[in-house]
């Protein structure tokens, strides 16, 4: 499920926007969930992750940058696209990282365009990123983000670099295959992501999240290897 978020204080407009992400993605054949905010107090009140954030930049109290600004503090990965009614804005969007802009009145065909570029983008990041599924939730998690995988009673325990735990099921065997070789599994219990590897020393990775990983002595030999490989590839 693809989760989107729309922040605008004109109804009509939100009204507009959460139409035409419908229709789309529709088409798409992808399942979708839409959440509709007045202000940017609510939004930066809100919890749970949204995937595409369509936010208006004029808005009372707290407006659109802002409330971006203090989003991308807060670690917010989400694309980013502002709704506007002035081109001049735009200029402030690059450092919020603004995947695009949507001139006011937004046109369906000006939507459609970002929009399909969007799409290829995400299709695109798949290589680069994990697909979680959690009971009726799905979330991607960038392979970047991780910074080891641990496996316990048949829960696989995601830590990312932001501080935050993601647990779901799932075999670890399965999540080595799928990780690919930016991963190696140091334990029958751990993956650790070499990228994030930050010292090694009497069967103990360091991570550069504090993180203290075990290194099992059949695997300690196979593992210096390993990280040699990589340092030369990197």
């Amino acid at each position: 499920m693809i989760r989107i978020a729309i922040c605008d204080d004109d109804s009509t407009m939100a009204g507009n926007i959460r139409a035409m992400v419908s229709e789309f993605f529709r088409r798409k054949n992808r399942e979708i969930a839409v959440s509709l905010f007045s202000c940017g107090e609510e939004l930066l009140n809100y919890n749970n992750n949204i995937d595409i954030l369509f936010l208006d930049i004029q808005m009372k109290e707290i407006d659109g940058m802002e409330t971006a600004r203090k989003l991308r503090e807060r670690k917010f990965r989400g694309a980013l696209i502002f709704i506007t009614v002035l081109k001049e804005m735009v200029f402030s969007s690059f450092e919020v990282q603004a995947y695009d802009y949507l001139v006011k009145p937004v046109e369906e065909a000006q939507f459609e365009k970002t929009m399909e570029r969007l799409w290829a983008s995400m299709q695109n990041a798949r290589e680069d990123s994990l697909l979680i599924r959690k009971g009726s939730e799905s979330r991607i998690v960038l392979l970047d983000e991780i910074v080891f995988c641990e496996s316990i009673d048949r829960k696989i325990y995601l830590h990312l670099d932001s501080a935050e735990v993601i647990d779901y099921y799932e075999r670890i065997e399965q999540l080595e295959t799928r990780l690919g070789d930016r991963f190696f599994r140091c334990h029958r219990s751990y993956l650790i992501s070499l990228k994030h590897l930050k010292s090694y020393k009497n069967g103990v990775a360091y991570m550069d999240d504090g993180g203290e990983i075990p290194v099992s002595r059949l695997r300690s030999r196979e593992f210096s290897g390993v990280v040699l490989q990589y340092m030369k590839n990197m």
